[in-house]
């Protein structure tokens, strides 16, 4: 009589770790360093010193954008008889001044870049701050951290509008569909949401609403690369 034989035992199907990002795409004021009270103090002092009101209303609206546009609504909101431009200029003395003395990292964001590039993930900055601001703060990086940088006064047209993410991608030679990009604002995670991007919403000095491409997370403190892979 056969001795009933047993059934092959199947070896447990090793799922495959998601792919990487193409590329991850951050932002910088609110997202790589805490700046966003460098340019508030800043606001507050050429407010104070043309004997204009200045609220903290007034400087959430501001959070995340162009800086001309910024410079406009400062120059109509406190009659300063400079021209937007020159309002600009103004903010970048006073925010350059600060970062010289300081720079604020926001917690887990340098850990997370430099986690990424010891994997050899392409990293893009997209800042609406213009290249002699972001200059003293790379300065504090290893070189190359950053294979691309698109600042505010190298485009046309400022987020909200995805002119700036698509530029990033384009330079990296990737999809922006692939990429993740890590924000902090509703006018930041509105663009790189535009561009294609998967976006990781970090939200700092002001909420952002839930988006069809937002993932959301409290601090980047922990995150690593398997994580922004689900993403994508």
């Amino acid at each position: 009589m056969t001795e009933p034989t047993e059934p092959a035992r199947q070896t447990p199907r090793r799922l495959a770790p998601p792919a990487a990002p193409a590329a991850v795409l951050w932002d910088m004021d609110g997202t790589l360093v805490d700046t966003e009270p460098y340019w508030m103090a800043t606001e507050s002092a050429i407010a104070e010193a043309y004997g204009g009101t200045w609220t903290h209303e007034d400087a959430m609206s501001l959070v995340g954008n162009d800086l001309l546009v910024s410079g406009r609504y400062m120059k109509a909101k406190l009659g300063l008889p400079q021209s937007p431009e020159e309002v600009v200029e103004m903010l970048l003395d006073g925010v350059v001044e600060q970062v010289r003395h300081a720079v604020p990292w926001c917690p887990g964001a340098r850990e997370l870049l430099l986690q990424l590039r010891e994997a050899e993930v392409p990293c893009g900055l997209v800042t609406m701050s213009y290249e002699r601001f972001v200059a003293p703060i790379l300065e504090h990086l290893p070189p190359e951290t950053f294979r691309v940088i698109v600042t505010g006064d190298q485009v046309t047209t400022g987020k909200p509008h995805p002119e700036a993410y698509l530029t990033a991608a384009a330079a990296l030679g990737v999809d922006a569909a692939h990429c993740v990009a890590i924000e902090d604002s509703p006018t930041g995670a509105q663009s790189a949401e535009a561009a294609g991007c998967r976006v990781l919403v970090v939200p700092n000095h002001v909420p952002v609403p839930p988006g069809p491409a937002r993932s959301f997370r409290e601090s980047l403190v922990g995150t690593t690369l398997a994580e922004l892979s689900l993403l994508v």
